[in-house]
């Protein structure tokens, strides 16, 4: 028997699969989509299988053997390896980096590099030090001297380097103790007075009639005793896997279907028909901050659940999941599992053998939840369908609709596209009848929207209010305070200041990795990177004229926090932002303590914009709507509406009548002006005209060429020669930009180029990229030369 493999090397020489023998003990069990590990070179890797077939056309003298197999059932599904192969071709992504997307980090492999004596005077020598089982660990942490002799030792050949593979066992296991057969209450009785602690323990063990950890047998000796009644055979020892719960310790009530309103009846009649036609349908609803489609979805779910099928829901951030995930929990209890970044991984882990196994019918998560290991698939839903959180940034660079798409034609099912302010690419295939188009244009219980003023801070200033809060968004948070009502503010920015400078020589400080200026942070009272980490401390005077005029500009939400204290006596106030949600379970543990009024205003950046919703809000204030508007994107005035139209949703959503105060220096700017009106329509045409006379998406296709490299020179060169070469390869029609350097110049001494690919129809230009990535696999290899392919750019910086 012979195995087709991916092997788990990122590079474009190997992207394809190579034949291994599958020795006689694996044929039972090796399948397409289990992992192996096989020799690959000089060394051991991990891969998948892809195919098993019967003959090769290597001789067999020269056919290698899998060494070892690592699943008995295969961890990805015959569909989840064709939804890999299209996502490959239209990606332009490695097939191995798209299969590891695929499953859980802690399924990943581990490579290691193991050092052992090749001699006896390698044994002599370093005996004391052997094995060194993870060379690249041990070196950051030895002494130099130490290490220098070990390097000479290899190079002599006293000591050898071994390459190592390994696959960590994902799950979680504990000891657990059984009384053995035949224990009596009278054989304990017999050992209290010699054996105290052990009778205590055996009679635990009888009273639960079931096998117990530790834990549970007592604190003070528990362990001892145990082990000694495990030696007297009296007691049974054996492990057991255990799952974590990231539900564990919370009550969650259930709930029942709500009664619909009309659009929402019209809305969930359309998904129902796809869903018990088995007929693949993309849905775009277009529903207002607060219209109900929530409850759509988990109506339509118990459909798909009634017919005996499974959903996905991904939601764009963990700031949505709590919320989200507590709906989903009260309608439908154990059968949901829930998958995203603030998991550990071994609960992320432990969420996906549930899917996999089938001991849950609903997922909800972030994008990579688009993977679920479902086998019969009956509805895929993306909330607020908009967010840039659904593509990947890093290879491989797929989106979750595409994937999602992918994955609802194979299974003949319906996906959901959620959003009170759609992407315009989405829109317009809805506008076309690409997409079906549903909309919601009301409120439940006919809520009334928020009324929205826009406060022209160029006047404030003019008054002389040189405040980041002006004086109408003031008097409504003081006017709220009185009230008992809850506020949200949002500045999408942290940090303390946005920059310090010299006020004498003007001196800014710099990243010494990246082409960008470092922020402030008060709390640490350090400069810090938001691209590469870097760090440093506040300097006293100016490194460059060392003058003592150093001051702070620009405002994050750090000082906002510091500001409203100052203005707003006895305020409560809790911050969301990076730096206050990096421990597991603070987005939801701050949200709950917002929910429970024990805070005033809820301040933080667009993390809290979306999927909030709490009955006491009844303002939300924009304390700088400008900073996204003048990026050099051509998104940014769509997601200036989006973001602006989302916060504003978050208030007045139940009995109380909500307001909204959007401070700008840009008050005429159509991307402002229309949120006053909720008109996503009126905006849509807008920057629907402009996109056409741009030539943007959704009127062009962009691919975007990134070349990075840690020599300048280097970069330009690589960057121009791809630049003619797409100009000589494509047709007349498509547009060649560049080559440009990239937004942000350098990010961890990495020179950024790019160009950029505009085109309406070029059926051609896969196989080009393909064999300009073939073209230039040499110098990526060998040198420092780094270039990505982004066939659908979401981040021009």
């Amino acid at each position: 028997m012979i195995a087709e493999v991916i092997v788990d090397v990122p590079a474009q020489a190997v992207d394809r699969t190579f034949d291994y023998a599958v020795p006689e003990n694996m044929r039972q069990t090796a399948a397409p989509g289990c992992r192996v590990h096989v020799p690959f070179g000089p060394r051991p890797v991990q891969g998948f299988i892809t195919k098993l077939k019967e003959s090769s056309d290597i001789p067999p003298s020269r056919l290698r053997d899998v060494q070892k197999l690592i699943d008995l059932t295969p961890v990805l599904t015959e569909e989840l390896m064709k939804t890999a192969d299209r996502l490959c071709q239209e990606t332009l992504s490695l097939k191995a980096s798209v299969l590891k997307a695929m499953l859980p980090q802690a399924m990943r492999a581990v490579y290691r590099k193991k050092v052992i004596a090749a001699s006896a005077a390698g044994e002599r020598h370093f005996s004391s030090l052997l094995p060194i089982e993870d060379w690249d660990t041990w070196q950051q942490h030895a002494p130099a001297a130490e290490r220098s002799q070990l390097l000479a030792a290899v190079k002599k050949g006293d000591l050898t380097v071994e390459p190592q593979v390994s696959t960590k066992e994902a799950s979680k296991k504990q000891f657990v103790y059984e009384a053995a057969a035949g224990v009596s209450p009278a054989l304990i009785d017999e050992m209290a007075s010699k054996a105290p602690k052990q009778a205590d323990v055996l009679r635990k063990l009888l009273k639960a009639d079931k096998a117990l950890p530790v834990s549970m047998l007592g604190s003070d000796g528990a362990r001892g005793a145990a082990e000694a009644l495990v030696k007297k055979q009296l007691v049974l020892k054996r492990q057991e896997i255990v799952e974590r719960d990231p539900f564990a310790g919370r009550d969650v009530q259930p709930d029942e279907a709500l009664l619909l309103f009309d659009d929402q009846k019209q809305a969930l009649d359309k998904i129902g028909a796809s869903v018990q036609e088995a007929f693949h349908r993309v849905f775009m609803i277009r529903g207002v901050t607060g219209s109900g489609k929530t409850e759509v979805y988990l109506q339509a779910i118990e459909r798909v659940l009634q017919k005996g099928k499974e959903a996905v829901v991904l939601v764009p951030e963990i700031s949505l999941t709590p919320q989200m995930v507590h709906r989903f929990r009260a309608r439908f209890g154990s059968l949901v599992a829930v998958m995203h970044s603030a998991l550990s991984k071994g609960e992320k882990y432990d969420e996906w053998r549930k899917i996999r196994e089938g001991r849950v019918k609903v997922v909800v998560g972030a994008r990579s939840a688009v993977f679920a290991p479902f086998k019969n698939i009956g509805i895929i839903i993306i909330d607020e369908e908009h967010e840039s959180s659904y593509k990947q940034e890093e290879a491989p660079r797929y989106h979750a609709r595409q994937a999602a798409i992918i994955r609802a034609e194979h299974f003949s099912c319906p996906v959901v596209l959620g959003s009170a302010t759609p992407s315009l690419e989405s829109y317009a295939r809805a506008e076309k009848g690409v997409y079906e188009l549903l909309t919601m244009e009301n409120r439940v219980n006919e809520q009334v929207m928020p009324f929205v003023h826009v406060v022209d801070m160029r006047a404030q200033l003019k008054e002389g209010n040189r405040s980041m809060f002006s004086r109408p968004l003031l008097d409504a948070i003081k006017s709220r305070m009185e009230k008992g009502e809850q506020t949200v503010l949002m500045l999408n920015r942290r940090g303390y200041s946005s920059f310090i400078m010299c006020r004498d020589c003007g001196y800014v400080p710099q990243c010494r990795h990246c082409d960008i200026s470092l922020t402030y942070h008060r709390s640490s009272h350090s400069l810090q990177c938001h691209y590469c980490g870097y760090l440093e401390t506040l300097p006293s005077s100016c490194p460059e004229c060392e003058s003592d005029q150093i001051r702070f500009f620009g405002t994050g939400t750090q000082k906002v926090e510091e500001e409203l204290y100052q203005v707003l006596p006895g305020v409560k106030v809790i911050r969301m932002d990076v730096d206050t949600t990096t421990r597991k379970g603070s987005h939801e543990r701050l949200l709950e303590s917002f929910g429970k009024g024990e805070a005033d205003i809820l301040l933080g950046t667009q993390m809290i914009a979306k999927g909030l919703d709490f009955p006491n809000i009844t303002l939300a204030g924009v304390l700088a709507a400008d900073s996204m508007l003048h990026l050099p994107d051509f998104r940014s005035a769509e997601r200036t509406f989006q973001l602006l139209t989302q916060l504003a949703g978050r208030a007045g959503r139940h009995e109380k009548l909500g307001e909204v105060f959007i401070q700008t220096y840009s008050p005429d700017h159509y991307s402002i002006s229309d949120v006053i009106k909720h008109d996503f329509t009126g905006f849509y045409e807008k920057e629907m005209y402009l996109r056409r006379v741009g030539g943007y998406p959704p009127y062009y296709f962009l691919t975007m060429v990134h070349v990075s490299h840690t020599d300048l020179n280097q970069a330009v060169a690589a960057t121009e020669k791809i630049g003619a070469f797409l100009r000589n390869s494509l047709s007349q029609q498509a547009k060649i930009l560049g080559p440009v350097a990239s937004p942000i110049p350098r990010i961890k001494d990495r020179y950024r180029y790019q160009c950029m690919i505009k085109y309406k129809r070029e059926p051609d230009l896969s196989n080009v990229l393909k064999s300009m990535l073939r073209a230039w696999q040499k110098e990526t290899a060998g040198t420092d030369l780094q270039l990505s392919i982004d066939t659908n750019p979401y981040m021009m910086m």
